[in-house]
């Protein structure tokens, strides 16, 4: 049987505390990574640690809100003096905002969507780099959305933000492609998490909606993107950098 593919490392994921951050992490876990698990919801993060651990696995509990320097700064610092070493990091919280009208757009909510959003991508990817360049590895992958690579009407300051995801992706990945460490995004269309639960609750009908709106017929799955999340940060990916991978059903396709 092969070795995990992650054995020995150590990595990070902002948002741990359900959806694709929690099923990134115990993937990561479960192919031999420690794994710093961070998210604003203590709860929930601590759930996803007793999964790992509960499996054999190894993990922390980092409560971090990534629009936060100080509490970046904590987190990254805080895995490399406990465990010696950053190999990957996944900057995976974000919020969706609320859906209005660009001319009504409310101001305190672009600026909450794009301090999470943007923000703590280019806090997450900052710190990170600060200690993977100096050890000539590592890998970042950045979750966008398609909203990073097309526009959607009633979400200027979610479209705005994950443009910015993937804006920092490629600028930074140019920055550090000789220095052993690669920069991807990968872009998400609707999956099945919460945050559609949430919209389901308010339109019952939407989930069939979107469904309907993806040319595969079905919403993707948290496994589907923690899968391609792990490819990049893994040994196959090397020569990948700067790259924002559409994960969207062949949405973007047309």
């Amino acid at each position: 049987m092969p070795a995990p593919r992650f054995k020995d490392t150590v990595a990070v994921v902002t948002g741990a505390a359900g959806g694709i951050g929690r099923e990134t992490a115990l993937a990561f876990a479960r192919e031999g990574a420690r794994v710093a698990v961070a998210d604003v919801d203590e709860s929930g993060g601590a759930e996803t640690v007793r999964q790992i651990e509960d499996a054999g696995g190894q993990a922390v509990f980092h409560r971090c809100d990534v629009a936060q320097s100080g509490d970046v700064v904590g987190l990254m610092d805080g895995a490399v003096e406990r465990w010696g070493r950053l190999d990957a990091v996944v900057n995976n919280a974000g919020v969706g905002g609320v859906r209005a009208p660009t001319a009504s757009y409310p101001e305190a909510d672009w600026e909450r969507t794009l301090a999470v959003n943007a923000g703590g991508v280019f806090l997450g990817t900052k710190h990170a780099l600060r200690h993977m360049t100096p050890a000539g590895r590592g890998a970042v992958v950045n979750v966008a959305s398609v909203a990073g690579i097309a526009g959607f009407p009633g979400s200027v300051a979610y479209c705005a933000s994950k443009h910015a995801v993937v804006g920092i992706t490629r600028a930074a990945a140019l920055e550090v492609a000789k220095a052993g460490v690669t920069v991807n995004a990968v872009c998400p269309a609707f999956v099945d998490t919460d945050m559609v639960d949430d919209l389901r609750r308010a339109d019952p009908s939407l989930g069939g909606k979107l469904a309907g709106q993806m040319p595969v017929g079905r919403l993707g799955t948290v496994a589907e993107i923690a899968a391609a999340i792990l490819f990049l940060c893994g040994p196959d990916a090397r020569f990948m950098t700067g790259l924002a991978l559409p994960l969207d059903g062949g949405l973007t396709a047309s």
